[in-house]
């Protein structure tokens, strides 16, 4: 039986699937930041700057917010607005739709939702590119900015927005920024503790379960976050099994390799073989 023969067992033999998502599965979904894609939506700033890719040219101190904004707008927008290149978020949910699934991933590109999962079975642990938040911040609060965003792409010329567009907080005046998990600024509002405690809540009901612990695309960055807790309640639990997929990045642990399933593939084309088994 192969790898993808065995992820298809545990699929439909789990009681529950606990989901952990990192950046690969949305770098299999089409999200790269680097390359053909990036070149083609900032070519102006690679000319200035000599950008080499999407993640590191949003850490660049721009000398002025009508630039910063040029920039950061796009970034949202291609990676939060625009559809995924790839189904692999369709394809991911064909899958779990019938199963008790929960969700929580590192991902802030909203693709999940879009894709239509249940939203009371996601967490967003890290935040949203489609937030905004005060930058001091002021309050625990969040605000929607599509509608913004959409206005400084629509609006901005020679790389910069029209100085009335740059984002303030509504309750100080302040400067805003992305609700992006990067320092102790990072605010947790009122939605992300309500899906922190309903994750909290399925790991009680499930921990010493049947169930499947499903790592898709997690890294070396974050592993807190749920590769190390999944790996560890699996070691835990005799009845669970880790099963990750990640193209370069898939590993486990000699305490559980009995019960895990490794796949060193593109997620998309495992997501593919699954749906033909």
């Amino acid at each position: 039986m192969t790898e993808t023969e065995k992820l298809h067992k545990a699929l439909l033999e789990a009681d529950a699937i606990i989901v952990g998502a990192g950046a690969g599965l949305s770098t299999s979904a089409g999200f790269t930041y680097s390359g053909e894609r990036f070149e083609r939506h900032f070519a102006d700033f690679i000319g200035k700057y000599g950008f080499t890719d999407m993640y590191s040219a949003g850490f660049y101190p721009f000398s002025n917010e009508e630039e910063h904004w040029a920039y950061w707008s796009r970034h949202i927008y291609y990676n939060r607005y625009v559809p995924a290149p790839k189904p692999v978020y369709d394809n991911l949910l064909k899958l779990l739709k019938d199963k008790d699934y929960f969700v929580i991933t590192t991902n802030v590109d909203h693709q999940f939702q879009k894709a239509g999962f249940d939203k009371q079975r996601l967490f967003y642990t890290q935040g949203d590119y489609g937030l905004f938040q005060c930058a001091k911040p002021c309050h625990q609060k969040t605000y929607d900015n599509e509608e913004m965003v959409k206005r400084m792409i629509a609006e901005q010329q020679d790389m910069r927005i029209p100085t009335e567009l740059i984002p303030h907080c509504p309750v100080c005046g302040g400067p805003m920024k992305v609700n992006l998990r990067a320092d102790e600024t990072f605010v947790e509002d009122e939605g992300w503790h309500t899906a922190s405690e309903r994750y909290t809540e399925f790991i009680r009901r499930h921990i010493d379960g049947k169930v499947l612990f499903l790592d898709l695309g997690s890294g070396g960055n974050t592993p807190v976050i749920f590769k190390i807790p999944f790996i560890r309640w699996t070691m835990q639990n005799p009845n669970a099994t880790y099963a990750t997929v990640n193209l370069g990045e898939a590993f486990t642990v000699d305490q559980i390799a009995d019960r895990s399933i490794v796949i060193d593939a593109d997620i998309n084309d495992v997501l593919d073989a699954l749906s033909g088994l």
